[in-house]
């Protein structure tokens, strides 16, 4: 998913070639999905290990380490990335940055609250908020199963199809005088993208508590469905465009990827059956990619470093160009995934010494834990013989007695 949304990102002529290339379903999809899976796994497990009370400010510090993310990224574009394209006439930028640069403290403060997401910066805000937000939905799954939490995150999924983002971003304004544009609020509609994130986290915490979710194996008429729609989708995709329907709109509104059009949703969970089901056999059969899983275990310092090349790469080059020569869009790339490889390499040799240091400073304050407990001996060392004449320990004496 992060190969995908770097080629998207980047702007070179790879970009719609390459775009939704299994149908019409991009990475983020996947991205969101599969972290709501990571965190439902992992956070279960927490949960059952140490309680709800850590789970829950394991979440809360993942939170505010994605906030951090994003405020670093927003400071970045606004206070270092649009000034450079404002200062090269860059289009790219100046319109990417258009409201920063009509109203640069409203977007600037705005955009600390999560209010103002500019594009390239409105995925991490969502993650912001479901991460704050499902630790109470595990409490309540953990209690009282997770039926009523995703027929309601269906319904609000289905409610956002028919302007619910909208009206609740007009509610707000009413309220609280909210300057910030709806379109400025990011492309993403939140209430639309829950359903992808709760579906994730019901599978994951499912697996994380040893009862796995979905039918182990799939009917065979599910599997021959879904084979034949992500078929049909592929094979329509690479034919017409990235528009399934270019001179519909509204038709095309059924696979919308902002709102998450329902036609869309099918596609994806055809896929992501389809890789349940021969994803394990696959899986024994093919080589592993050691790449990818350096940049996967990595993946928020690896996202958020391909979000600062791909506006570096908007500020010097601009959108893409296909006048641009094929060399320089390869090297483009090339060179991008080389840094991000970098990048996992480092983060994870970072991981690697914290860990160790942790691991260190745990076993320092348990020893002096022991020896401020009353009646602690400090151990004598077995390996290391007395002096002639020095005084044994009384250990020592009683072990051996003189003659």
């Amino acid at each position: 998913m992060l190969v995908l949304m770097t080629i998207t990102h980047i702007p070179t002529r790879f970009s719609n070639p390459l775009g939704q290339p299994l149908g019409f379903v991009s990475a983020a999809e996947g991205f969101v999905m599969l972290s709501g899976f990571v965190a439902g796994l992992v956070y279960t497990q927490r949960q059952l290990r140490d309680g709800h009370a850590v789970m829950r400010d394991a979440f809360f510090k993942r939170a505010l380490k994605l906030y951090v993310c994003q405020a670093a990224l927003l400071v970045f574009l606004l206070g270092v990335v649009g000034l450079v394209g404002v200062a090269m006439h860059q289009p790219a930028i100046t319109d990417l940055v258009s409201f920063f640069l009509d109203n640069p403290l409203t977007a600037l403060f705005s955009g600390l609250l999560l209010l103002y997401n500019p594009p390239l910066l409105d995925i991490l805000p969502m993650y912001v908020l479901f991460m704050i937000l499902s630790p109470l939905l595990l409490l309540h799954a953990s209690r009282h199963g997770w039926s009523a939490i995703v027929i309601v995150s269906g319904l609000v999924w289905l409610a956002a199809q028919f302007g619910l983002s909208q009206a609740g971003y007009d509610a707000l304004v009413r309220f609280t005088g909210m300057p910030v544009p709806f379109r400025e609020t990011g492309a993403f509609e939140m209430l639309a993208w829950q359903f992808m994130w709760v579906v994730g986290l019901w599978v994951g915490s499912s697996h994380g508590a040893g009862r796995p979710a979905q039918p182990d194996p799939f009917p065979i008429w599910a599997v021959r469905v879904a084979l034949l729609y992500a078929l049909v989708h592929f094979v329509w995709r690479h034919a017409i465009g990235q528009a399934p329907f270019p001179h519909d709109p509204q038709l095309s509104l059924l696979y919308d990827k902002w709102q998450l059009g329902p036609l869309r949703v099918i596609n994806f969970f055809c896929l992501m059956l389809l890789a349940m089901h021969y994803g394990p056999a696959l899986a024994r059969r093919l080589p592993r990619v050691r790449v990818l899983e350096q940049l996967g275990q990595q993946s928020l310092p690896v996202f958020c470093a391909h979000l600062v090349l791909a506006m570096l790469t908007l500020v010097v080059f601009g959108a893409i160009d296909p006048k641009r020569p094929w060399s320089i869009d390869l090297a483009l790339l090339i060179g991008c995934f080389g840094v991000l490889y970098l990048v996992a390499r480092i983060s994870a040799q970072v991981d690697r010494k914290a860990a160790a240091a942790k691991s260190n400073f745990k076993e320092r304050r348990a020893a002096r834990r022991q020896q401020q407990a009353p009646g602690w001996v400090p151990p004598y060392p077995k390996d290391r013989r007395a002096a002639p004449g020095a005084p044994k320990s009384p250990d020592a004496r009683a072990h051996n007695p003189p003659d």
